[in-house]
């Protein structure tokens, strides 16, 4: 029996995810420093736990098809943030942030990521309201992405380069080393801008990218906002300490992005068939709805997300195993 999500389970929801996100904020602001790999492993299974109590609670007060959806859109939401990371990794490497200040870059970038998304989660919740042919779009927009994502080269992981950040180098006066984490600073009597105002620009264009791939993915497995903004929170809340965790093991994913790619696929064809069975475009069937079209329930979503997730991990990782050694041979000679 599924119920209805009761109020104060959602106030209460976000102002403990809002608690935890200014700890963490507080966090590294008192102690930055570069994290162990057992410290970033300890993180990361604290905020999967913590996101898995959530849904346990989820299922609890209003029933199996909320924690399934809640499950699903963490988990697709969470594919898609490990797959912002390999940009992140490029933007890092790009601009030479050290080390020391990576934890308050990404910091600074998950915020920037939960504001664009909360205000494209609006917009979509407004629309799908509204028009009920969103879907029709929304499928649309994430075959395209799809395909992108597994036969089209990477635009958004340009190296973080774009015409705002070229402008910028040329015209105004910026610090060639970085000063802390402050964006400006003096020297020799003037102030001028320090490196880290371009890569906040660099990490907030990426997160703008993102987040219009991400949100008609998870509009595909609910339409409820507060399962939307949640599965978001929870997927970014680990972000920093994921990248830390995984290190030099993300460049050895080679096929995530096809994983990536059949989950977003999959969501489009599941928002076209939802669109089809709830069609009102009077040029399609008479304006009628499509009744033969199949609805894809939130087990099976959770089910293919999970699978894909799997397959591409281990294919990846027995690819590298199987590379190393003929990488290890071709440095000996």
């Amino acid at each position: 029996m599924n119920l209805a999500l009761p109020l104060w389970f959602e106030i209460g929801s976000y102002v403990v995810l809002g608690l935890i996100l200014l700890a963490d904020l507080a966090l590294v602001a008192k102690r930055p420093h570069i994290p162990s790999m057992k410290e970033s492993t300890l993180w990361v299974v604290f905020y999967v736990t913590l996101a898995l109590v959530f849904a346990g609670l989820m299922f609890l007060t209003a029933g199996g098809e909320y924690a399934g959806q809640f499950l699903a859109g963490w988990l697709t939401e969470y594919s898609l943030s490990i797959d912002n990371l390999f940009v992140f990794v490029i933007i890092m490497a790009r601009f030479s942030v050290p080390k020391r200040l990576q934890q308050e870059v990404l910091m600074v970038g998950i915020i920037i990521a939960l504001i664009f998304r909360g205000i494209f989660i609006l917009l979509g919740a407004q629309l799908i309201e509204s028009f009920s042919w969103i879907f029709y779009l929304f499928g649309a927009f994430l075959l395209f992405t799809a395909w992108k994502q597994a036969f089209g080269e990477n635009e958004d992981a340009d190296d973080g380069e774009t015409a705002l950040i070229s402008y910028m180098k040329r015209h105004i006066n910026m610090s060639p080393d970085f000063h802390d984490s402050k964006l400006r600073t003096v020297i020799d009597g003037k102030k001028v801008w320090t490196p880290m105002l371009v890569v906040f620009i660099a990490i907030g264009t990426t997160d703008v990218m993102f987040a219009l791939d991400s949100i008609p993915a998870i509009f595909g497995i609910t339409q409820s906002p507060f399962i939307v903004f949640t599965a978001n929170i929870f997927a970014l809340m680990g972000l920093r300490q994921l990248y830390f965790m995984l290190g030099g093991l993300l460049e050895r994913l080679e096929y995530l992005k096809y994983g990536i790619a059949f989950i977003l696929a999959f969501i489009g064809v599941k928002l076209v068939l939802h669109a089809m069975h709830e069609n009102e475009l009077p040029f399609i069937n008479g304006g009628q709805h499509i009744e033969w079209a199949p609805e894809v329930n939130t087990w099976t979503s959770l089910g293919v997300i999970i699978v894909s997730m799997a397959v591409a991990t281990i294919a990846s990782l027995i690819k590298a195993r199987r590379d190393t050694p003929k990488k290890e041979a071709v440095s000996s000679e």
